[in-house]
């Protein structure tokens, strides 16, 4: 049983690190902190090693704890979380030099890229799969624990509202309000709040939106030049994509955002009821959720858009 053997490296560790993706949203910083806290009550001092994340996020337990990067060059466990592809993995180097690999993720795309892998594509965020996950390792969830799993399952399913979720989330949900987790003031901080710099990208977003394809889908974008005009931070441009989902008529919302070094763009791509946007996706080397999903391409904006609307434009 993969689960007894991840539990087994967890307790003969001395040394682990856990990861997340690039550009981490709730479900990524969540799942983090969470199995942080976990590993403290087997009497391990994990590090969790995020580079960048956004500061709306630092209201939950263990932020003050997160590192940018770490002396140690040659753990003897890392933990990825939340990520399907090694690729995308922030400090990959402290996984690739580990001396074992766990995947714990929730996306069907998962390459299962480590020595042990548990994946579970039914479950709409990665903090519900590790609530699982420590239901059988019979782990009593903390007020603190919980909040950590609330916060990356509220955001993955965009407040309840995505499809994906299942009884179960609700059903843990309702535990954790018994345990004291304050379930709306963890909304409106990860969903509710704007950054200053969000609400103004978001004024690019919608300026820029275009209409296509008879109002099935829409298309927009930001740059680094915008980014830098507004001040923005880490995590500033989460919830950009569904924007062009929320209006009516629309299938498939593409944002697509300029990377660091201006090579290429940044594809987040959302859908409505029947395109999977994470086949798509695939084909340009990312992957996701069949409704959420993201990837990779070299070139200007045009070159970008033209690529992505063509496939897009199959799948309709």
């Amino acid at each position: 049983m993969t689960l007894d053997e991840i539990l087994e490296e967890m307790k003969i560790a001395k040394t682990i690190v856990i990861l997340t993706h690039e550009s981490p949203d709730g479900d990524a910083i969540g799942s983090s902190l969470a199995l942080q806290l976990v590993l403290e009550k087997f009497g391990k001092e994990a590090d969790v090693i995020i580079p960048e994340y956004s500061r709306l996020f630092s209201f939950l337990p263990g932020t003050d704890k997160i590192k940018k990067e770490s002396n140690i060059k040659n753990y003897d466990l890392a933990i990825s979380v939340d990520n399907a592809d090694l690729k995308r993995l922030a400090q990959k180097e402290y996984f690739e030099n580990a001396t074992k690999t766990i995947n714990i993720d929730h996306h069907g795309s998962n390459n299962m890229f480590a020595d042990l892998n548990y994946v579970n594509p039914v479950s709409p965020a990665c903090c519900e799969t590790l609530a699982g996950i420590f239901e059988y390792f019979q782990i009593d969830i903390t007020k603190e624990i919980g909040s950590c799993l609330m916060a990356g399952i509220i955001t993955d399913t965009g407040g309840f509202r995505h499809s994906g979720i299942t009884p179960e989330t609700f059903e843990f949900t309702a535990e954790l309000i018994r345990k004291g987790v304050n379930i709306q003031d963890i909304y409106k901080r990860t969903l509710r709040t704007k950054t200053k710099a969000n609400f103004l990208l978001t004024k690019k977003v919608i300026d820029r939106m275009e209409i296509l394809e008879n109002g099935k889908i829409t298309f927009t974008y930001i740059t680094m030049q915008d980014e830098e005009e507004v001040q923005a931070e880490p995590g500033d441009h989460e919830g950009l994509v569904d924007i062009g989902r929320d209006i009516e008529g629309v299938e498939v919302s593409i944002f697509i955002r300029q990377n660091k070094e201006k090579t290429g763009y940044k594809i987040s791509m959302r859908s409505g009821n029947y395109v999977n946007v994470s086949d798509i996706c695939f084909m340009f080397g990312g992957g996701g959720h069949p409704r959420a999903a993201g990837a990779f391409i070299q070139g200007n904006i045009e070159q970008v858009k033209e690529k992505v609307l063509k496939e897009v434009k199959k799948s309709l």
